[in-house]
């Protein structure tokens, strides 16, 4: 009997071995729902210029100069954001960025006059806001994550655009079913409720729950607050601009912001409402691009880890500036199989670029890319905001946006070209600061 035990015992098959899932897929996921709750700012701008112009009587260069200041505020917070997040941690500047949103959302409920829209929507919302761009994302890729960074940042950078697919539509409803007003609130509700997840959930480092980062082969010891943040953003900022690098990056991110957050999702509603569109359609619109974009993102994140990301930049500007040529020959009062095909391409491409261009900030500048990520992001949010205002201005100049999708267009061709110059360095390479 004892020997059919022992017998029984070794022919047992051993129990399978417990896989844990790494935190740094955690503190991923947390980061996801954040930009995600956060993305309701990002969804609204197009939306206002209709109601706040017919309420008002605001100009829409009017308008567009309010959003204008929140994007180039978007830009210009993000590399101080990021020195801050190594002076005070990520969870407290997050938090806080969280709260001057949903403040600046609210009170934009009480205005009556365009400086008040300026304030609240283009200072509260435009700070706030730039403390949770993708520099954010990029100094969680780098503390948490050795390996699949690529990836992961295109992961996280389609967060953004999942929080459009949410929000628009429901925006858009509520804004033509109730009034602009409800839909503001809707934003402060969605920024305050992520609060509570990022100050319970979201570690700032490897260290501080005892692990090494994602795909490391050694511990990685917390290292001690920075001082000084301010000053070293400015330090690393004027160490980088000495490169040549920098200026391309720089260039064609501009001219990326000023093809996406600039001229579509601030004036695409508006323009194809222009055509007889209805909003509520052309806002589903701009939700399918938050759809596909996703998709392309996370497809970015994956061909960084495996192909040269010059070449994916010139690439993705290349046929983003074709897509947009075609544009005002595709915009009517109705939804057709033409416009389905732009929108599902330029979807696609939407921020494909932010991968590589984050690849190409670690492959120059090594432990400083994260702020100088957030420079080169500064220059994004400053060429979004230039079109922005720009594009309302030639709406109220010309009567339409076609010299606009035209010049975005010709920018595009530029910025492929200028992607295909930035020349190789190591990836050991030295801090610039």
């Amino acid at each position: 009997m004892t020997q059919t035990t022992e017998a029984a015992a070794v022919q047992r098959p051993p129990k399978p071995t417990r896989v844990r899932v790494h935190r740094a897929w955690f503190v991923a996921a947390v980061t996801f729902v954040t930009i995600i709750g956060a993305a309701a700012f990002r969804s609204v701008p197009g939306l206002l210029i209709d109601p706040l112009h017919a309420e008002f009587d605001w100009s829409r260069g009017t308008i567009g100069a309010a959003v204008s200041v929140n994007l180039a505020l978007y830009g210009l917070t993000a590399p101080f954001a990021a020195a801050l997040m190594d002076r005070f941690g990520i969870r407290r500047v997050v938090a806080v960025a969280l709260t001057v949103i949903a403040a600046g959302s609210w009170l934009t409920v009480w205005m009556t006059a365009a400086w008040q829209l300026m304030l609240c929507w283009g200072l509260l919302v435009g700070l706030g806001s730039g403390s949770m761009a993708l520099a954010f994302a990029a100094t969680v890729t780098n503390r948490w994550f050795t390996a699949r960074r690529g990836l992961v940042s295109g992961i996280l950078t389609a967060a953004s655009a999942s929080g459009q697919l949410i929000f628009l539509p429901l925006l858009s409803w509520i804004i033509d079913r109730y009034d602009w007003r409800p839909a503001a609130v809707t934003v402060a509700l969605a920024a305050l409720a992520v609060v509570p997840f990022v100050w319970l959930l979201l570690h700032d480092h490897p260290a501080d729950v005892g692990q090494k980062p994602y795909g490391a082969a050694e511990f990685v010891p917390k290292p001690p607050p920075v001082p000084g943040a301010a000053r070293r953003a400015v330090t690393v900022l004027l160490s980088a601009v000495r490169t040549g690098p920098f200026w391309l990056l720089a260039g064609t991110f501009a001219i990326c912001g000023a093809s996406t957050n600039g001229l579509i999702q601030t004036h695409f509603i508006p323009a194809a409402h222009d055509h007889h569109m209805p909003v509520q359609a052309a806002a589903s619109l701009l939700a399918v691009i938050g759809v596909f974009d996703v998709v392309g993102t996370i497809a970015s994140g994956w061909f960084t880890d495996r192909f040269e990301p010059r070449r994916l930049l010139a690439v993705y500007y290349a046929l983003r500036g074709i897509s947009l040529m075609f544009l005002p020959l595709l915009l009517g009062p109705a939804v057709h199989p033409p416009m389905v095909f732009f929108i599902v391409f330029y979807g696609l491409d939407w921020v494909a670029t932010v991968p590589p261009t984050l690849a190409l900030c670690r492959e120059q500048y090594g432990e400083d890319s994260a702020i100088v990520f957030g420079w080169v992001l500064a220059s994004h949010q400053v060429g979004a905001a230039l079109v922005a205002f720009l594009g309302g201005v030639a709406r109220d100049t010309f009567g339409s946006y076609d010299v606009v999708w035209y010049a975005s267009g010709a920018l595009c061709a530029a910025a492929a070209l200028m992607a295909l110059v930035i020349r190789r360095r190591g990836m050991g390479a030295a801090s610039v600061a």
